[in-house]
């Protein structure tokens, strides 16, 4: 079902939906979230408070409560259960897909996380232990342990009734995941390819029921070479790979090309969008945030703040330092302190705007460290063109108001800023790359800080030689 509600809707209904839990009109709430979507849900839900929150998720059937629970943010999820009784906790846990089960663990206390798991049926223990045995930040601990799997000498027929019999509680089904007796992948083959073979037909159209000679099709036949990913690796990246294969599905496999998993679209692209909140929140100083804003706390919001505001206050000095070696020239030509804003603000919006985009060319697999030269050389020619035109517009707006030494000064040092700017913060991303820093997290600091310093540098060097003091 489709959500056709606005923000400012789901708020009006969060709060009657209070006004209905003070009263104590828990039937009229049933009548209200029953044919409400799983998506709106989690938007009202996410409204109210974590005791009202605790309530209203009691009063919603099991599978709807288990596919709300699975669209919150594990930080959500942890909230809420907290607020809900043992053996409903336990009954949602139990329902939960083993890879959801595990982002849930990675938020709460091992006591709490031992607890829910010797509550588990075998089944759903064993379907889940291989996900935590893989480290946080890793496919491997992302991918999803319930799939069908073929062999590659199965008729059509005989894998069709093998996906009916077993693929109840997989995943998907729409790719399907061929291997040998040793579990090693061999290929994949689609479902849609499978139906048509049944009739004796290949996909393609291409029968064998004229020649009573000819073999019969097997799934080795159908099959298609797979494009797979190692559970060991970096979560984003094999993401971005899985996503940019245009399957459904992308099979996991171990160090010896052995499938113990496999990675939906869905999950793939939920790792990117964390992955980019997490950039984004990073680029502009801050910590990303595990809740939605208006439930985070205050403490949490100053927290996920402080300590870059801190990094960059403390790298300020740097700029009051350089302020202090041309205090004689500022002291003699005050007019040279009114330009001294729009040059570092123009050399850190330069310095964010490449850096910004080095970083989103990595994360996708445009660029790789091999290209950091062809970078470089990029944005020099990028940084120098922006100079050019930003201190041809400088330099008239200067030399008209201040003269023209004022205006030769702006247009040189502006031509100057930008290109050194550019080309700093084309290439720090790759230096982070390259020490395995974080692009988004190395980058916003130094950028400030180094374009600030040297820009007032460049300029006041500038200013000395035109105007000789």
């Amino acid at each position: 079902m489709a959500s056709s509600h606005t923000g400012l809707e789901f708020d009006v209904l969060a709060d009657h939906l209070a006004l209905m839990l003070a009263q104590e009109d828990l039937v009229s709430i049933e009548r209200v979230i029953r044919d409400m979507s799983p998506s709106d849900l989690v938007d009202v839900l996410e409204r109210e408070d974590p005791d009202d929150r605790a309530i209203i998720y009691r009063l919603l059937p099991r599978e709807v409560a288990v596919e709300v629970f699975e669209r919150f943010s594990p930080g959500m999820r942890a909230d809420l259960l907290t607020g809900l009784r043992d053996e409903h906790v336990v009954g949602v846990f139990e329902h939960l897909d083993p890879d959801d089960r595990v982002s849930l663990v990675d938020e709460l206390p091992a006591t709490v996380s031992a607890k829910l798991f010797s509550g588990l049926s075998e089944k759903e223990r064993a379907l889940t232990a291989p996900i935590l045995g893989y480290p946080s930040g890793t496919i491997g601990r992302h991918m999803s342990t319930e799939y069908v799997r073929l062999r590659p000498g199965m008729t059509p027929r005989e894998a069709f009734d093998h996906v009916r019999a077993s693929g109840d509680g997989a995943e998907t089904v729409y790719l399907l995941m061929v291997t040998d007796d040793h579990r090693r992948l061999e290929g994949v083959v689609g479902m849609r390819d499978l139906i048509f073979a049944l009739d004796g037909d290949s996909a393609d159209g291409d029968s064998r029921d004229d020649d009573p000679a000819a073999e019969p099709i097997t799934v080795r036949d159908l099959m298609k070479s797979p494009e797979s990913v190692t559970a060991s690796e970096d979560a984003e990246k094999a993401a971005r790979r899985a996503v940019r294969t245009t399957h459904l599905v992308t099979p996991v496999v171990d160090e010896e090309n052995r499938l113990i998993g496999i990675l939906t679209v869905d999950d793939a692209n939920r790792i990117i969008d964390r992955a980019d909140e997490e950039d984004a929140a990073r680029a502009g100083a801050s910590e990303p945030l595990d809740r939605p804003y208006l439930i985070t706390s205050v403490t949490t919001l100053v927290r996920s703040r402080i300590v870059w505001l801190l990094v960059l206050a403390l790298s300020a000095i740097l700029t009051v330092q350089v302020l202090e070696m041309f205090e004689d020239a500022l002291a003699t030509v005050v007019t040279l302190s009114l330009f001294i804003p729009l040059l570092t603000g123009t050399a850190g919006n330069t310095g964010s705007q490449a850096a910004t985009t080095v970083t989103r060319a990595l994360a996708v697999g445009e660029v790789r460290l091999r290209d950091t030269w062809k970078v470089a050389w990029r944005e020099v020619r990028v940084g120098l063109t922006m100079g050019v035109l930003l201190g041809l517009i400088g330099a008239v707006v200067a030399g008209l108001v201040y003269g023209m030494d004022f205006g030769l000064i702006i247009g040189l040092t502006l031509v100057s800023i930008c290109t050194i700017a550019a080309t700093v913060g084309g290439i720090m991303p790759m230096v982070a790359r390259a020490i395995k820093a974080d692009p988004a997290v190395f980058s916003t600091p130094f950028i400030s800080t180094f374009c600030d310093a040297s820009g007032l540098i460049v300029y006041f060097l500038i200013a000395k030689a035109v105007l000789g003091i």
